[in-house]
Order: C-alpha cells, then sequence, then structure tokens
C-alpha cells in the first residue's frame, strides 16, 4: 500500500519558481521504498506523460529542465520534491509524484499520486 500526497503547484507568470512536494505513506512505502527511485513525471494536453525528474542509486533531470529543475529526497520525512525555477510557458501540465520508477522502453512507475497543476502564463 503507497500513498502519494502532492502538494505546491498552482498559477504562476514565465521566471517564477515553483516547489512541488510528495508526501508518501503506506506500509509497502515503508518497507521497500529504500530501494526504491522516486521521480516526478508531467502530463500535458494532448501530449504524452513524460519523466521529469528522477532520484535513487541516480539522479537526472530531463535535458528540456535541466539546470531549472531540481528534485529532492528526504528519506527522514519520506518527502519528494521538486523545485522549479525560471518557469516556461511550455511547462505548464500536471504534474505527478510516482514511486518505484523503472525502464521498460519508456519511465514508468508502480504507484502514482493524483497529480498537482502547474500553469506558467507568459
Amino acid at each position: 500500500q503507497v500513498q502519494l500526497v502532492e502538494s505546491g503547484g498552482g498559477l504562476v507568470q514565465a521566471g517564477d519558481s515553483l516547489r512541488l512536494s510528495c508526501v508518501a505513506s503506506g506500509r509497502t512505502f515503508r518497507i521497500w521504498s529504500s530501494s526504491w527511485s522516486m521521480g516526478w513525471f508531467r502530463q500535458a494536453p494532448g501530449k504524452e506523460r513524460e519523466l521529469v525528474a528522477r532520484i535513487g542509486t541516480v539522479t537526472e533531470v530531463v535535458d528540456s529542465v535541466k539546470g531549472r529543475f531540481t528534485i529532492s529526497r528526504d528519506n527522514a520525512r519520506d518527502t519528494v520534491n521538486l523545485q522549479m525555477n525560471s518557469l516556461k510557458p511550455e511547462d505548464t501540465a500536471t504534474y505527478y509524484c510516482a514511486a518505484d520508477v523503472y525502464y521498460e522502453g519508456t519511465w514508468n512507475a508502480h504507484y502514482w499520486g493524483q497529480g498537482t497543476q502547474v500553469t506558467v502564463s507568459s
């Protein structure tokens, strides 16, 4: 059992910053999370869901947000954060926290949060 609850989305202007947080809980999470990669995905209207950043044995962000977004993890608080700076209108999407991120032809995850909307106006 894994629950992921995101917060921190909103409407901002281009160039602004937002910090997304994801709090994880649940028995399965407590048992297995130390071996999992956590991540943030996003999905814009009419587009495929895409991995934005992941953290585990490897920490990385995708090229489109490199230098602007930073992912961090606080294991003591079971929290994963996504600091987003210099936001652009193309960053507008619903952002999803994910646990047990894996690659199988495409990036995916076994557990998902409900999503938080990020809208960046020009």
